[in-house]
């Protein structure tokens, strides 16, 4: 019988979530519904739902938005060629991409520009992956496995540098780091890793609490690539782990000998998310719910300079 919950600390939304969610809103506060955007503006059912029912249209390509509309390009970053489709159909874009995800277009762009071919470690098909791949398609070669890396194959004198899609598990990336290094002695690393500095750290509160809980609840949709980590990080330390999108999708038998749960959120999932599961258990007779451990995450971004410069606007004009 559960005796005790316990919140992982830092959990839920980053800096790159809140700018890109808080662009949406001021979008719709500034020109009314509907405000377009391209693909899921984060990757979370509830904060799309919610986006939704104040006007936002979430469309899978700017080629779907109405010319001369407003789209706002998600937090995940988008290719040249769909910033090229957006001038083209006369849009007015708000990019809300991430600014860390940005950082590492810059760099691909770069080294591709420096002549150097580009291995981008990720998962095929995640959003990211894909704007990242758009920036030099002739010069980006993906890879998501140790395997892979062993399947390389590049003429002599291919000078090679990688990049890493920002979301995930730190463990998996460092093997296949590794196995780059090891198999390309000369290859180019960034000065900086790729990993946004969120998925590390919920990362990190994840395997700090794992030696005092029995099973570990994570909050966050199934196309969330960091929530997806945090229950491979559970499981690898040996602990049982569930993805739910919120408290409807807990289920009773799976704590048949568990007295501790932890609980913690992708950087996409919403708090309310979170006590809604404290709820859930509170219901069952469950008081003792506490945090883990407070960390504190002060990194702050800024909303897009587009949106930044039209409210100035809106502000001077009332």
């Amino acid at each position: 019988m559960v005796k005790k919950v316990l919140l992982a600390s830092p959990r839920g939304y980053c800096a790159g979530v809140e700018r890109a969610v808080e662009t949406v809103e001021k979008a719709l506060d500034l020109y009314g519904a509907p405000v377009y955007v391209r693909k899921q503006i984060v990757h979370n059912l509830h904060v799309v739902r919610d986006l939704e029912a104040r006007g936002a249209i979430f469309v899978d390509e700017a080629t779907e938005v109405p010319e001369g509309q407003t789209v706002v390009f998600s937090a995940h970053g988008v290719s040249p060629a769909v910033r090229a489709s957006a001038v083209e159909r006369q849009l007015q874009t708000i990019d809300a991409t991430c600014p860390l995800v940005t950082k590492v277009h810059v760099q691909a762009r770069r080294y591709a520009n420096e002549g150097y071919t580009v291995v981008l470690i990720g998962h095929a098909d995640h959003e990211e992956v894909v704007g990242t791949m758009g920036e030099a398609p002739d010069a980006i070669v993906l890879v998501e496995s140790v395997e892979d890396v062993d399947r390389l194959l590049f003429p002599e004198g291919t000078r090679l540098a990688y990049v890493t899609q920002t979301t995930l598990s730190i463990d998996e990336t460092k093997e296949i780091i590794t196995a780059l290094r090891d198999r390309f002695p000369d290859i180019h690393a960034p000065k900086k890793e790729d990993i946004c500095y969120a998925t590390s750290n919920r990362q990190w509160a994840v395997k700090e609490m794992l030696g005092e809980v029995d099973l570990l609840l994570v909050i966050g949709s199934r196309n969330s690539s960091n929530s997806n980590r945090l229950v491979e990080v559970a499981r690898a330390g040996g602990v049982a782990s569930y993805l739910i999108d919120d408290a409807t999708e807990i289920d009773e038998s799976w704590f048949g000998g568990v007295e501790v749960v932890g609980v913690t959120s992708g950087a996409s999932a919403p708090e309310r998310l979170v006590q809604g599961a404290c709820d859930w258990f509170r219901a069952r007779g469950v008081t003792d719910i506490e945090p883990y451990r407070l960390v504190d995450e002060d990194v702050e971004f800024r909303l897009p300079v587009e949106l930044r410069r039209e409210l100035a606007l809106a502000e001077a004009q009332s």
